[in-house]
């Protein structure tokens, strides 16, 4: 005997606890499935924890800088063990949070793995529930790498996992993911080494972020070695007693590695912690979606849905990570509650707009962008319609320190009116500086908006106003 719902939400990430909980508002019969701990990637192994991490690592750059402030601060070592522990019990604090937020909202909750048996039913636990609207929410998971030796590194979400700071770290991968661990890691007094597979990193981002934050990162000291293809990873010296994440320092590797452009076969030696931040991918394979003979799917796995993130599968539905389209969590979120708003509160053109969502990389500086990339818009309005402006400049904030860090801004517009459609960003605050200036191109702000904008002084963000 099936349980009846109206809404059945598989995945208690961000994105499905958000539209499980609208969906409650609206008096619809909601319950929501997770076999894992509530919150989603972001909140237990992706945003939350790195942001926490990150901070960890602005304050010892920040402590760095102290000295041409005055300031005296003998030692910059971190106690890295017991910040994890208060940050997972930050985390753990979060978990019971959504769990009493779906309580109070009436969501009924179902612990286990759901696996479909039909078109709008799933069994959990050997019981099967039904609903008319069925939303799989279930995120992504990391992939791992397939080379000989690839048992021995760890993942992204393994970094969560790490009880000490390591010394001597190699990272391989070259999105936002990767960049940001290999920047926590640098900043907090690791040897980096960071394997990409090009030239540079972060290639879907504007070439003025890519070229900035690589050159601050070697400057800090990373080896960044580009072109570079993982071969093996041997271990060559280890702890009987210990794992790698309780003490990564008690192992040494080897990294065997191709020169792309060359074919030179090169060796890493001394390495204590591989951690390869590759790619994610939907996490979808324990669901039984062969039961579902209409779902479609893109070339890289993820599910493909509409504008309104319907499925080929009437009634059900799709949004997050498991889309594989822009897998941030605001995006879910935003997806998740408009899903809820047109299915239960007659909104019935609710659904996000995918143009012009921020997007900030916690590098070190910070890094932002809106909008169209440089290459992008010309390609897209064509060369002769477009008008760029930047800046290059040093933070006033550095004016009494030894070390310069960047601060690069640039302003894409199209036609005759210079209506913006990119906004590029790399410099202290460029995280916090982004948020305001989206919502102005989403209104579509012009060059001359900009201008007519009075400045706030001494800040680095009024050069964004006073752009010549």
């Amino acid at each position: 005997m099936s349980h009846i719902y109206d809404y059945l939400v598989i995945g208690g990430g961000s994105g499905g606890i958000a539209s499980a909980r609208r969906a409650a508002s609206y008096g619809a019969k909601t319950l929501i499935i997770e076999n894992n701990r509530w919150g989603g990637t972001c909140v237990n192994v992706g945003c939350v924890p790195k942001k926490i991490m990150y901070n960890a690592a602005m304050i010892r750059e920040t402590l760095g800088d102290a000295k041409g402030y005055g300031f005296d601060v003998p030692s910059r070592q971190i106690n890295w063990n017991m910040l994890k522990q208060k940050r997972d019990a930050y985390i753990t604090r979060l978990n019971g949070i959504y769990e009493r937020n779906l309580d109070n909202d009436k969501v009924e909750r179902v612990y286990g793995l759901a696996r479909f048996v039909g078109h709008n039913k799933v069994q959990v636990n050997d019981r099967e529930y039904e609903a008319k609207h069925v939303l799989i929410a279930t995120g992504s998971y990391d992939m791992r790498p397939t080379w000989p030796g690839a048992e021995l590194s760890l993942s992204s979400e393994d970094f969560f996992d790490i009880e000490h700071l390591p010394r001597h770290v190699a990272v391989n991968g070259a999105g936002y993911i990767a960049i940001e661990l290999a920047g926590i890691f640098q900043y907090l007094g690791c040897q980096v080494s960071l394997f990409i597979r090009q030239g540079t990193f972060l290639r879907t981002f504007d070439t003025m972020i890519q070229t900035k934050i690589m050159d601050e990162y070697r400057k800090a000291g990373m080896e960044i070695i580009p072109y570079s293809k993982i071969e093996s990873l041997t271990r060559t010296a280890s702890h009987p007693t210990e794992s790698v994440v309780q003490n990564p320092n008690a192992y040494a590797h080897t990294v065997e590695y191709t020169n792309t452009q060359t074919g030179e076969r090169k060796t890493l030696e001394g390495v204590n912690l591989f951690l390869a931040a590759i790619g994610r991918k939907p996490q979808t394979p324990k669901l039984n979606l062969s039961a579902l003979s209409d779902l479609k799917y893109d070339a890289k796995e993820f599910i493909v849905t509409n504008a309104y993130q319907d499925t080929h599968v009437p009634n059900l539905h799709a949004l997050g990570d498991v889309c594989g389209k822009y897998m941030l969590t605001p995006v879910a979120i935003a997806a998740g509650r408009r899903l809820a708003d047109r299915l239960f509160g007659g909104k019935l053109d609710a659904k996000i707009d995918y143009e012009n969502i921020a997007t900030v990389v916690f590098s070190h500086p910070p890094s932002g962008t809106i909008g169209l990339t440089e290459d992008e818009a010309k390609a897209r309005y064509g060369e002769a319609n477009i008008k760029v402006w930047s800046s290059s400049f040093v933070n006033m904030y550095y004016s009494m320190c030894d070390h310069k860090g960047p601060t690069s801004y640039k302003i894409v517009c199209e036609g005759p009116n210079h209506r913006v459609v990119g906004l590029h960003l790399v410099g202290m605050g460029s995280d916090e500086i982004l948020q305001g200036f989206a919502v102005a191109i989403r209104m579509g702000a012009t060059k001359h908006d900009f201008d007519q904008t009075i400045a706030i002084h001494p800040t680095a963000a009024e050069e964004l106003v006073t752009m010549k």
